[in-house]
């Protein structure tokens, strides 16, 4: 098969290169897929360079989620859940490749009506963003609710999720551009939070300038973000996309009774998995009324395992909404 084998870290996602490699092999416990669309994502930035919590072993091939054909069922399963041909998304190490061994719990069904690309980046943001807000911020009808990074695979996620939950949603965003794809999606008011001032601007859309129910931050963006909270909100900690970690005025959570709460949706398999589950049927409903839909970065196209360098290159540079998806065309032998 072709794929982007690290074999050593290298400076940045232009260095990666497609290679010809022997198919993979799958476990008896696990699928065998023909990868038609694959996701990019920022820890793919940092594990091409040996900076990520989670290293495999040289060499190794990289990305994470992808969508695709079902080419083989597990062995060891009398009643695997998907079947040969089957149509699934999911999350395994080797997703810039043409080929990706899975296990049955890192593989959903793509929904009717989609297709592999809009499916391929939904394993991480989707359950992320319907986690935060539902699970972890007890959203609820009337709620206004501040998304940082609102144009972001994750924020565009979560400005669907907080929309079809009967909320007011105040989305931040760094460009000209980005407003315009935030207000696309549902987001009923727009702010650039690089201009002074934003919080200020943000308490004025509340009811009595009172401050918002809940705050996303997948940003690092918590102390500024208190000062246009309001008594008794929430504020879901998501990620440091900044690069900074905050140290966090305390006395201000105190005295207007502030929840923290962080989400690391990563370890919910392990620690909650029955809440994976309620999870992605309240996703999957949602889809099927009408009310989340694929996040693919539309601006420009991406075909082929050789533009996943540029793909990751654009990501990093923050050039990008969405989820940054590149299609795997297919050679005849891994079409069903």
């Amino acid at each position: 098969m072709r794929a982007i084998q690290v074999k050593e870290y290298v400076k940045g996602p232009g260095d990666l290169t497609v290679t010809t490699v022997p198919d993979p092999t799958p476990s008896p416990d696990t699928y065998l897929i023909a990868i038609h669309a694959t996701a990019t994502n920022f820890f793919d930035l940092l594990q091409i360079r040996g900076k990520y919590q989670h290293q495999p072993p040289l060499p190794w091939i990289s990305g994470a989620e992808f969508a695709g054909i079902v080419l083989a069922t597990p062995s060891s399963k009398t009643l695997p859940k998907f079947k040969k041909g089957d149509r699934v998304f999911g999350s395994s190490q080797g997703g810039y490749a043409t080929q990706v061994c899975a296990r049955e719990e890192s593989l959903m069904p793509v929904p009717p009506g989609w297709g592999f690309l809009e499916a391929a980046g939904l394993m991480v943001t989707a359950p992320t963003s319907y986690a935060a807000l539902v699970n972890r911020a007890d959203i609820r009808r009337g709620d206004h609710v501040l998304i940082h990074a609102a144009a972001g695979g994750v924020g565009l996620a979560a400005v669907q999720v907080a929309k079809a939950f009967g909320a007011t949603v105040i989305a931040t965003a760094g460009s000209s551009r980005k407003l315009v794809v935030v207000r696309e999606f549902g987001a009923d008011h727009a702010i650039d939070y690089n201009k002074e001032g934003w919080a200020e601007e943000v308490k004025k859309l509340t009811p009595q300038g009172r401050g918002v129910d809940i705050v996303f931050d997948p940003v690092g963006m918590v102390n500024t973000s208190l000062k246009c909270t309001a008594w008794g909100g929430r504020i879901v900690i998501i990620g440091f996309t900044s690069g900074n970690i905050e140290k966090v005025a305390m006395n201000r959570v105190l005295l207007k009774n502030i929840s923290l709460v962080g989400l690391h949706w990563g370890t919910y398999p392990k620690e909650q998995p029955q809440t994976v589950e309620q999870v992605w049927e309240g996703l999957f409903r949602l889809m099927k009324e009408g009310k989340f839909k694929g996040t693919v970065y539309t601006d420009r196209e991406f075909r082929g395992l050789e533009q996943v360098g540029e793909a990751l290159s654009m990501l990093g540079r923050r050039e990008t909404w969405g989820k940054v998806v590149v299609s795997v065309p297919q050679g005849p032998e891994n079409k069903l």
